[in-house]
């Protein structure tokens, strides 16, 4: 894979385009929380400005999936509040879904997130159906949107069986297309997919971005594909942003201990200098992990208090400020990587 994705810094390169100022999407100093006192988010802030990819990365339990469902309006934070565009999202399901038109979204596992009852006809125009918006050239738009994303000889009336992982991922991506949203959201489009066709799936994404002028969210636990795709990162640890910033400089340079556990747990060319964090759980998935299932995490200390080779007595009593340098970066640690 790594080979592979290398060949996508050549796409990332072209620039975003102008942001008008205003946002996307805005998360200010959202909380999130479930019954049993399990805080999913903790005052997270972040925003999605338009025409840029925005990646949340982190490993399991870090609450990238709780900012996916909150981006979506499929949950309301507890405190704090989410925007599109500067205005709060309607608490009505009947006006949440004007907005929802405004996203497409890409899920994790194709094999899962298509009916293979369904032909390629129902699943790609579901959007439209969903939204009243099928009409006589459905069938034109279609297909000219399979093709698009790589499916030419697609037949509407095929059905997903007849399609490798990649097929039908590219048929994910087309659903989510269909109805020319504003926003993408992206939640590890590719970690369900054969090493042989991720870097297709990738580079399919951002000519995506690149043509329709797309804003994209998109969600990995893995520092350096993410870091490759994104313009901005944000890094999150058990519901909490401990790191954010151009992307380059994040993968880079870390400033976080935590960034820095990430970036080493990417396997290197050469196995001998391979490296893995230890208990990291990533795997892909967004489940918490069993200890953040039973309590939340303390309000005033690091939450990476007990996993960091750094700690100091002031880590597991204080919570660390959040920090912005001179080159953009944030970041939340008494003790930053220099």
């Amino acid at each position: 894979m790594t080979a592979r994705v290398r060949e996508l810094s050549d796409v990332h390169a072209v620039s975003a385009p102008e942001q008008d100022g205003v946002p996307v999407i805005r998360f200010e100093s959202v909380t999130k929380r479930y019954r049993g006192g399990v805080t999913a988010l903790d005052e997270v802030s972040l925003a999605l400005p338009s025409g840029v990819t925005l990646g949340l990365v982190g490993e399991s339990g870090s609450g990238k999936s709780t900012c996916v469902r909150l981006a979506l309006g499929l949950e309301r934070p507890t405190a704090g509040r989410v925007t599109f565009r500067g205005q709060p999202y309607p608490r009505s399901r009947r006006r949440l879904r004007p907005l929802r038109r405004q996203f497409g979204f890409v899920l994790q596992d194709p094999y899962d997130s298509l009916d293979p009852r369904l032909t390629l006809r129902d699943i790609v125009s579901e959007p439209l159906r969903v939204h009243g918006l099928r009409g006589r050239d459905s069938d034109r738009r279609i297909t000219e949107l399979l093709a698009a994303v790589g499916l030419r000889d697609a037949t509407l009336d095929s059905y997903p069986s007849r399609y490798s992982g990649g097929g039908l991922q590219r048929i994910a991506i087309a659903r989510a297309l269909i109805t020319d949203p504003a926003v993408l959201i992206c939640d590890e489009p590719t970690s369900s997919l054969d090493v042989s066709v991720q870097a297709q799936i990738i580079n399919l994404l951002l000519e995506a971005r690149r043509r329709r002028g797309l804003s994209v969210l998109f969600v990995s636990h893995d520092l350096d594909l993410i870091g490759r795709v994104a313009d901005t990162l944000v890094v999150m640890y058990r519901g909490r942003v401990v790191e954010s910033g151009p992307a380059a400089l994040i993968r880079g340079r870390p400033r976080h201990p935590y960034t820095r556990s990430l970036h080493d747990a990417v396997p290197a060319d050469d196995p001998a200098r391979r490296r893995l964090i230890a208990g990291s759980g990533a795997t892909g998935r967004d489940d918490p992990p069993d200890d953040l299932r039973a309590a939340a995490p303390p309000t005033e200390s690091c939450v990476f208090a007990d996993r960091c080779p750094a700690v100091a007595d002031r880590c597991r009593t204080q919570r660390p400020p959040v920090v912005t340098e001179a080159d953009g970066r944030t970041h939340a640690c008494f003790f930053p990587l220099s």
